[in-house]
């Protein structure tokens, strides 16, 4: 479906609904996993896409980006054919980063001895509607990204969420939660990578 590309000349002004807000969203996603889109134009035209009003306010999101990037299909309930996804992400006195496209199982669980933590949810393939996150931190730093759009839940110690934007979310939003704990270290959950 691509009602921004092929519209009329009368049909800019019209309203945007829910689902293509949602399209513009995930088309931005495969865009940025495919390197067409840096981590500031990602972020910057999500948050547009989710407060766009009209048609031609979506459009201007993709115009540069080509029309043939197939849209992200929806994210299943049931288990995947083909391999699970890791479930661990261990590192020390070293880093650990995911980004782009990777597949997050329902739990995920990352312990970083004395290093940094990356954890990037931004292109990521979630494989349940609620994801579970250990996060434990010992000396260490670890950055988890969520896009928005994404409901994040975070409890335990040492943990902050980063409150930049609070948008408005559907109720059937996937749903992110990390169980934090950091000693001597910080696990920061946010919608933008730090600079």
């Amino acid at each position: 479906m691509e009602p921004y590309r092929e519209q009329t000349p009368e049909s800019p002004g019209m309203r945007a609904s829910d689902a293509e807000r949602d399209e513009t969203v995930q088309r931005l996603q495969v865009a940025f996993a495919e390197g067409r889109l840096n981590d500031e134009e990602f972020d910057d035209r999500v948050r547009t896409a989710l407060s766009a009003r009209t048609h031609a306010d979506l459009g201007t999101l993709l115009i540069d980006l080509p029309a043939s990037t197939a849209p992200v299909a929806p994210r299943p309930v049931a288990p995947l054919a083909g391999p699970k996804p890791g479930r661990y992400a261990v590192a020390y006195k070293n880093s650990v980063r995911h980004a782009g496209r990777w597949r997050v199982p329902g739990r995920f669980r990352a312990l970083i001895y004395k290093g940094t933590g990356v954890l990037d949810l931004r292109a990521a393939e979630l494989t349940e509607p609620v994801t579970s996150i250990l996060a434990v931190a010992y000396k260490s730093d670890i950055e988890i990204i969520v896009p928005p759009g994404v409901r994040v839940e975070v409890s335990g110690f040492g943990a902050t969420r980063d409150e930049d934007w609070a948008g408005d979310l559907a109720a059937d939003a996937p749903i992110v939660h990390v169980r934090a704990f950091a000693y001597k270290g910080l696990v920061e959950t946010r919608t933008k990578p730090s600079r």
